[in-house]
């Protein structure tokens, strides 16, 4: 079980990630760290749903893997679910949280909305690890209109 200090570990860990990634790029590699810090969201994410899927059943379809997703995986990283979930049944699902734990902490203010993608390049690649190893392969990206609210699109690959 999760105590609250774990999860403001867990908010530090990921605020510095962000920092550190920033802090040693040097001027040639600043666009590279939104990139940089999805595969490492990415990495954890084929990880963590190895671990939280040990006990669960198949899933029948799509719409119930992301039904998991915005439930179990989300409960267990976040310590909430997604606030909502849509698709357009063609391949675009929208997992909305209202109150988005990385953005909290920053602002919820407008002068803080430019550093929002350097705080949700992690998560998106989290959703896309965590979709790839369970053979759903996808773009995931991440809009704030107003903070700390966020909507992560994912945009199922059809081969």
């Amino acid at each position: 079980m999760a105590t609250m200090a774990d999860e403001v570990l867990f908010e530090f860990l990921h605020m510095e990630l962000v920092s550190h990634v920033y802090r040693t790029a040097s001027k040639d590699e600043k666009d590279h760290c939104i990139s940089k810090l999805e595969s490492l969201g990415f990495r954890v994410g084929q990880s963590l749903i190895e671990r939280f899927t040990k006990e669960t059943s198949r899933f029948k379809d799509e719409l119930d893997t992301m039904k998991f997703m915005c439930k179990e995986f989300w409960n267990a990283i976040y310590k909430k679910q997604v606030d909502n979930l849509r698709t357009n049944h063609q391949g675009v699902y929208v997992l909305q949280d209202n109150r988005f734990k990385f953005l909290t902490q920053l602002s919820n203010g407008k002068q803080y909305m430019e550093a929002a993608p350097k705080y949700l390049a992690f998560p998106c690649g989290l959703i896309r690890g965590a979709l790839s190893n369970l053979g759903i392969n996808c773009i995931v990206t991440a809009d704030v209109s107003a903070m700390p609210a966020c909507k992560f699109q994912i945009q199922i690959q059809r081969v």
